[in-house]
C-alpha cells in the first residue's frame, strides 16, 4: 500500500471518495493553530460508488477534478483513504535488534499468514508502533494490508484530476487522528471511551476511541438515503425532487411527524444497536461520550434524541470549531458540511504527522 504510513509531506490535499459526493481539503498548520487554506465538494452521479468500491472511473475523477479547480487549491499532492472493511490490519512483534530493510524482508517474507489473499494482489505497508508489552527486546508492528485493485482505483481517480497520490490511507486512521480537534470540546471529567459514529448517505460506522486511540471499528448499511426514499415514497416524488425538497425545506406540513420523527427514531435504534455490538464484543459496558459525523448527523434534534435515549452526552462533530479560514473558503458551506468532514480533515492532517 503506497504511502500508507508516509511521514510528512508538504501541502497535501485530502480526497475523500464516499458514496454520493467528492470532498477535498487542504489545512495549514502555523504557531499551533490549523487553518483551512482550500475546500469544495462535488456530487457524485447515482452508482459510481457501489458498496464503497469505484464502478464508475471516469465520473468519481471528474468529480475530483471539479472539486479540485473549485477549491482553488494548489497543492499537487492527495491523500486518500480506503474504507476499513477493504483493509486487514495486524499488530506483529519483531526483534528490535533488526533494522528497518532487514524488518520488512521479514514482514514480506512471513505476510501470507496473516492475509487470506495471494501476495501479487495485495498492497501491503507497515510502521513501528514502539516496544512491545508482550514480547522482551521487541517492537510492534502495525502490518496493514488492502486488495491492490481497490488502491489502485482510487489512485487513477486522483491522478484524471492531475494529482499525484502521494499517501493512502485507512478511514479508521483518518477518524482517529481528527478525533484530536474534538477533544475540546468534551465537556466531562475522565472521558476516557468516546464512540465517533459516522452517518452517511448508505453507510454507517461506528469507530470507539479509547484514551484517543481506535480500538473497534465497525460498519453497517443503514444512512441518511433511508430518509430520501422514505420521502418519494410519502409524496410520489423522484430521488432528485426529494433530495432538493429535503436540502431546501420544500416538503408539507406533516412532513415532521410523518417521515422526519420516525427517520430520527430508526437512526437512534441503528446508534443503540451499533453499541450494543461493541458491548457484546468487548469488555466495555459504556462509553463516556458519543459523536455524530457524517451528513445525516445534521438533522435537527438528532444529537438531542440519541443523548436522552442513550443517557449519553452528545454532540455534532466541527472539527473547524478552533481554525481559521483562508479568504478563498465559504465559511458558510464549511459550517454546514463540516460533520461529514472528519475523514477528509484526517486526511489533510496526513501534512503535519
Amino acid at each position: 500500500m503506497a504511502s500508507l504510513f508516509n511521514k510528512k509531506s508538504k501541502a497535501l490535499i485530502g480526497v475523500d471518495i464516499s458514496s454520493t459526493s467528492v470532498k477535498v481539503l487542504e489545512l495549514s498548520h502555523n504557531n499551533g493553530r490549523y487553518q483551512v487554506e482550500a475546500y469544495a465538494s462535488e456530487p457524485l452521479p447515482p452508482n459510481a460508488i457501489v458498496e464503497q468500491a469505484i464502478s464508475n472511473d471516469e465520473a468519481v475523477g471528474e468529480a475530483i477534478r471539479k472539486a479540485v479547480g473549485r477549491s482553488r487549491t494548489s497543492a499537487k499532492r492527495a491523500a486518500i483513504a480506503v474504507a476499513g472493511s477493504a483493509v486487514i490490519t495486524k499488530t506483529v512483534q519483531m526483534s528490535s535488534k533488526l533494522s528497518d530493510d532487514e524488518m520488512d524482508l521479514q514482514i514480506r517474507a512471513e505476510a501470507d499468514q496473516y492475509i487470506p489473499y495471494p501476495l501479487e494482489e495485495v498492497a501491503l505497508d507497515w510502521e513501528v508502533q514502539g516496544e512491545s508489552d508482550q514480547v522482551p527486546d521487541s517492537v510492534d508492528i502495525l502490518l496493514a494490508a488492502c486488495r491492490s485493485e481497490t488502491v489502485e482505483r482510487r489512485k487513477d481517480a486522483v491522478e484524471y484530476a492531475d494529482l499525484e497520490a502521494g499517501v493512502v490511507d485507512v478511514e479508521a486512521f483518518c477518524t482517529e487522528r481528527a478525533f484530536e480537534l474534538l477533544q475540546g470540546q468534551l465537556d466531562g471529567d475522565d472521558i476516557e471511551t468516546v464512540a465517533v459514529l459516522d452517518i452517511g448517505a448508505t453507510m454507517t460506522t461506528l469507530s470507539v476511541l479509547h484514551e484517543g486511540k481506535s480500538i473497534y471499528t465497525r460498519e453497517q448499511l443503514f444512512g441518511g438515503r433511508q430518509l430520501t426514499e422514505d420521502i418519494m415514497r410519502r409524496y410520489g416524488l423522484s430521488e432528485e425532487e426529494a433530495t432538493r425538497s429535503k436540502l431546501d425545506g420544500d416538503l408539507p406540513d406533516d412532513y415532521e411527524s410523518e417521515v422526519l420523527e420516525p427517520f430520527r427514531k430508526a437512526v437512534v435504534q441503528q446508534v443503540s444497536r451499533s453499541l450494543q455490538f461493541f458491548y457484546s464484543s468487548s469488555q466495555f459496558n459504556d462509553v463516556d461520550f458519543v459523536v455524530l459525523a457524517g451528513g445525516t448527523s445534521a438533522i435537527p434534534l438528532l444529537a438531542e434524541n440519541v443523548e436522552e435515549d442513550l443517557g449519553v452526552a452528545t454532540l455534532i462533530a466541527n472539527p473547524f470549531m478552533n481554525m481559521t479560514l483562508s479568504q478563498k473558503v465559504n465559511a458558510s458551506l464549511l459550517a454546514n458540511d463540516a460533520p461529514s468532514l472528519m475523514i477528509a480533515c484526517g486526511l489533510a492532517m496526513r501534512s503535519f504527522d
